[in-house]
């Protein structure tokens, strides 16, 4: 049995993975959602690693899974503790000594978002209904705006500081429809920073809350091997 930590994106809110925690434990495995304080300015990735790490414990076999933002505080995760596997969803993947901040300029994500708007017929003007909540239910939506939590700009400024990422299986799980990240970007990402694939599931940006049977398949089949 292995004990799957999911670390929420912006926010930091555990409820984001709702929808995932009970298939991991309805196929037999442990699934722990840690709430991270995004909405804290004096809190940045040190804190938010060490609140993954008490959550972790003395736990082993542990599949660390890491969602948008939440790619920033993996790696300082990894280095503290030992976990079986990585997998990202929907994720910024980091450089060592990157920050969140610079990654967007670094990696094209914002260019890559507007052309993919232009292909897709919907507005290159950021807003959260466009990005983030097209492919969610109203009663989804109405949940998230109720949970939603805004984001510290403090963990935007705070280098990652990571040597190397850890010697175990990286997996980079991505919604095909994602809009924030599209898929083609993500594709560009994986293969850049860790010479991965990306395996594709329906979904956007949120897909954990949108299609959580089609993320819960692809860890359980990372965990299977």
């Amino acid at each position: 049995m292995s004990t799957f930590v999911l670390i929420p994106g912006a926010g930091g809110v555990a409820w984001y993975w709702h929808r995932v925690v009970p298939l991991l434990e309805g196929a037999g495995h442990g699934a722990i959602a840690v709430d991270l304080p995004g909405d804290d300015p004096q809190a940045g990735l040190i804190v938010y690693a060490d609140r993954v790490v008490s959550a972790i414990g003395s736990r082993d076999d542990v599949v660390l899974v890491a969602q948008s933002l939440g790619g920033f505080t993996a790696p300082l995760v990894c280095a503290r503790v030992g976990v079986r596997m990585l997998v990202f969803v929907n994720a910024m993947i980091p450089k060592p000594g990157e920050t969140s901040g610079a990654w967007g300029d670094n990696t094209g994500s914002t260019d890559a978002r507007k052309e993919a708007a232009r292909r897709g017929g919907y507005s290159e003007r950021f807003d959260v209904a466009t990005y983030f909540l097209h492919d969610l239910s109203p009663e989804l939506v109405a949940q998230a705006e109720a949970h939603e939590r805004d984001q510290s700009e403090t963990v935007f400024g705070e280098p990652c500081r990571f040597e190397a990422w850890p010697h175990v299986p990286i997996h980079v799980i991505a919604g095909r429809d994602d809009r924030l990240f599209p898929i083609d970007f993500q594709r560009a990402v994986a293969r850049d920073r860790l010479g991965a694939t990306v395996d594709e599931v329906t979904g956007g940006h949120l897909v954990a809350l949108s299609n959580p049977r089609g993320v819960v398949d692809r860890l359980l089949s990372y965990s299977r091997s």
